[in-house]
């Protein structure tokens, strides 16, 4: 499954993959962390009612599902859009102009820190403390593709890039 898999199934179809997820798991409740991240990839976050679902199903408590996804990063509670820009703010990164690029990126797409998601659910951003990439700094990294030695322009184009794709 790759991050967009289910953005044009139905409700009913979303639940019957997350059946099919929970049934190549064997239901088991020790795959919990594995299955969240399958379900995650359905949905691109983790809605309150399907997280219900999987405690039912699992014959495990509510509780010990939202304590998963909410002590874990990965998780999000939270709808996020097709594409997930991640921009690290880490010292390395801070130092050498990530923060322009952050307000760049907000101001082109609308965002803000409050506002993390666009409103047509195209694009979320989100600054992390580190990539782990500080030979590359400032990194981007959009859904998995890593971009190092950002710049505002870099930022934009790979975002207009983005944008004209969507559009063909």
């Amino acid at each position: 499954m790759t991050e967009t898999t289910g953005q044009n199934l139905t409700a009913v179809e979303k639940l019957e993959k997350v059946r099919e997820i929970l049934k190549a798991n064997g239901n088991n409740p020790s795959r919990l962390i594995p299955i969240l991240q399958q379900v995650q990839e359905v949905y691109r976050y983790l809605p309150k009612e399907v997280m219900n679902f999987v405690a039912e199903e699992l014959k495990i408590p509510a509780g010990r599902i939202y304590g998963v996804a909410t002590f874990y990063a990965h998780f999000s509670l939270e709808p996020k859009g097709k594409y997930l820009i991640r921009l690290c703010d880490g010292t390395a990164c801070h130092v050498r102009g990530s923060e322009p690029i952050l307000a760049a990126v907000r101001e082109k797409l609308g965002l803000s820190a409050k506002k993390p998601t666009s409103s047509d659910m195209m694009f979320t951003l989100e600054t992390v403390s580190c990539l782990g990439a500080c030979g590359l700094a400032p990194v981007m990294v959009i859904n998995d593709e890593v971009h190092g030695q950002m710049t505002v322009d870099k930022a934009l184009a790979e975002i207009d890039k983005i944008l004209e794709r969507e559009k063909a």
